[in-house]
């Protein structure tokens, strides 16, 4: 058989009822067919009276217009009789590749074949839930189900004979345009010995299609909603999402090809202009830019800024009890090393390294609210770490020149106290909560280093029990030379102490902790130290010196340097026991005061229950309420 031969059956189901088609239109216009022919036989006479040239141009001429009208009639007529074909071949490849789990459904399909373009109207691919069920049962149904609407598809350049001749999808590119799309997790258990349909995408379509080449995948202004399936709850969502899927190859070869994600050379997404408001209307979020990249396997946010509705005192007002208020402001947030397919999978998000850069963090404290019954104690990093709903691991969390500035207001002397860790640089290794890293390691250890109230060199190691249901957590570090007249700024406010002279060479200290406190051990290396007390200040009235008790202090109780003249190096012990709204950060701080203030000698003065300061700033407030009013009585 030949192939005219050969292709004259193949196409004869078309060409059959397209000449039949020809002929009913034939007759039905049969008299403008019959004025039709007038005019070109009048056409032909004219052109024997002109010259060659002109006559060739001519028949040229109507040679084209008869093949464009030709090839507009053959396109309208294939277009109408393919749809319905290409409707049911649509919906057979999207059960067929998702073994049933998965419907589509669309109001129209428009197919032009001159240009090789596809555009559906009004778009739902939705799960089959009873088919999800039964695979659940099973143990190999998939963590997350994908519900998709969208008012526009289009396909272009499409090589329609090749998907009819070779049963080959080769195109351009894909266009999604302003999709909703639900992404819902379900919690699902997976049998081991559970027989599985191990057949891949491209063996589950082999039968309708032998390949699928498209150039690219363009996802315009998406909605993404990430909701849990259980009870429907909205964990996340986001505008304007952006998602680029390139060079997508379905064939035999790419079956093995490595170098892939998900048969395509790169998926990667855009999220431009985030901004939220929290729960609660305390804080506004907002991202410049989120962008990533499947096989660079890498996540990238630029301008993260988590900004307070309010002044940190008008803030904290609006709270019942003490709570931290948080400014923040990350320059650049970039995760490397990600595997896009264990956390499709598997839920788990792995990554060789999370890099935080160029950052300001600032916490304030108001001191004057009452502290409530929550135990901070909880919100320590690797407490917090454990109760994360999804497996997390990170190998290396690397900081660079990141600002912390922790402030504290005290109702007492109505001054704010901060204390100041500029450029933070180090790394913290091991961070994690997935139980098999932590069979291996459960420790993660932070070494850093940063400018301590911007005056002195802070080293310091963290090392954090993530197995530990106490909090327990060991610090140990260094600080070096500083003029201690550069702690008033901290020290007046908080402590009510002005230091007039002293200068430190050095600070070691190591110490054991838990969310009930610490203990440990510091050496501080000091001399010519001289402070003076003071008493808050009333009505505006700046804070004034105690005399005669700073003069007892620096010559009764204040040890003026370490080691002393004779050589004696005196080694603080520490003790601190954290009240339970005090945070992480407060602990650590908080210890190396300790630590400091017995050094100095003051240890022999009992530091004030939390109860008791309670009660002071309580008293103290309702004093000034009541002189507040007589002085507005008075005035009247």
């Amino acid at each position: 058989m030949t192939n005219w031969q050969h292709l004259k059956i193949r196409f004869s189901p078309i060409f059959t009822p397209f000449r039949r088609y020809i002929d009913i239109q034939r007759f039905k216009y049969r008299k403008h067919y019959k004025a039709l022919s007038v005019i070109l036989v009048k056409y032909i006479n004219m052109t024997d009276h002109t010259s060659g040239k002109k006559k060739i141009w001519k028949w040229l001429a109507g040679v084209l217009l008869f093949l464009i009208v030709s090839m507009g009639c053959a396109s309208l007529y294939f277009s109408m009789q393919w749809k319905p074909v290409l409707t049911e071949k649509i919906k057979e490849v999207v059960s067929e590749g998702s073994a049933d789990l998965y419907k589509i459904d669309f109001k129209d399909i428009h197919l032009n074949l001159l240009a090789g373009s596809v555009t559906v109207d009004s778009i739902l691919l939705a799960p089959d839930t009873s088919v999800f069920n039964a695979r659940k049962k099973l143990g190999n149904a998939p963590t997350h189900l994908f519900q998709v609407k969208l008012a526009r598809l289009r396909l272009r350049h499409i090589g329609i004979f090749k998907v009819w001749l070779h049963k080959k999808i080769i195109m351009n590119d894909i266009i999604l345009e302003n999709p909703s799309i639900n992404m819902i997790y379900n919690k699902v258990d997976k049998k081991p010995d559970t027989v599985k349909d191990k057949r891949s995408l491209y063996e589950l379509i082999s039968k309708t299609l032998a390949a699928v080449h498209i150039g690219g995948i363009k996802i315009a202004d998406a909605d993404f909603d990430y909701i849990n399936g259980a009870d429907g709850r909205l964990l996340n969502s986001v505008k304007h999402l952006n998602v680029q899927i390139r060079d997508f190859k379905l064939d035999a070869a790419t079956e093995k090809d490595t170098t892939r994600f998900y048969y395509a050379k790169d998926v990667s997404f855009e999220l431009a202009g985030y901004h939220s408001l929290t729960k609660d209307k305390l804080y506004t979020m907002k991202v410049d830019t989120i962008t990533g990249s499947a096989t660079g396997q890498t996540i990238r946010i630029k301008g993260f800024k988590m900004i307070p509705m309010y002044p940190d005192l008008a803030f904290s007002r609006k709270l019942k009890v003490q709570k931290d208020r948080y400014d923040l402001v990350f320059g650049e947030v970039a995760f490397t090393g990600i595997d896009f397919v264990k956390f499709n999978l598997d839920r788990v998000i792995h990554a060789k390294s999370l890099r935080i850069g160029q950052t300001i963090a600032k916490v304030f404290m108001n001191r004057e609210m009452p502290p409530g019954s929550a135990n901070k104690g909880n919100n320590f990093p690797h407490m917090a770490l454990q109760r994360l709903p999804i497996a997390v691991t990170i190998d290396t969390l690397k900081l660079n020149k990141v600002s912390v500035a922790y402030t504290e207001y005290n109702p007492m002397s109505q001054q704010r106290g901060t204390v100041n860790i500029d450029q933070l640089t180090g790394q913290v290794l091991n961070v994690t909560n997935d139980s098999s890293s932590l069979a291996r390691n459960h420790f993660a250890v932070a070494d850093l280093n940063a400018l301590m109230i911007k005056a002195a060199q802070l080293n310091i190691v963290i090392k954090l029990n993530l197995l530990a249901k106490n909090g327990a957590f060991s610090f140990k570090g260094h600080i070096g030379k500083l003029d201690m007249v550069k702690l008033n700024p901290l020290a007046q406010p908080l402590g009510m102490v002005e230091i007039e002279t002293g200068q430190i060479q050095k600070i070691d200290f190591d110490v054991q902790a838990n969310e009930k406190g610490s203990d440990g051990t510091m050496q501080l290396y000091y001399n010519q130290l001289k402070v003076k007390l003071l008493k808050e200040g009333e009505n505006g009235k700046p804070v004034q010196k105690k005399g005669l008790l700073s003069f007892l202090a620096n010559t009764l109780i204040i040890k003026d340097e370490n080691p002393s003249k004779n050589g004696d190096l005196r080694t603080a012990k520490i003790h601190f026991e954290r009240p339970p709204g005090a945070s992480f950060f407060n602990l650590l701080w908080k210890s190396v005061f300790v630590g400091m203030r017995e050094t100095i000698g003051l240890g022999i003065i009992p530091m004030q229950s939390p109860e008791k300061s309670r009660k002071q700033v309580v008293d103290k407030m309702k004093e000034r309420r009541v002189k507040k009013a007589e002085k507005i009585n008075g005035k009247r």
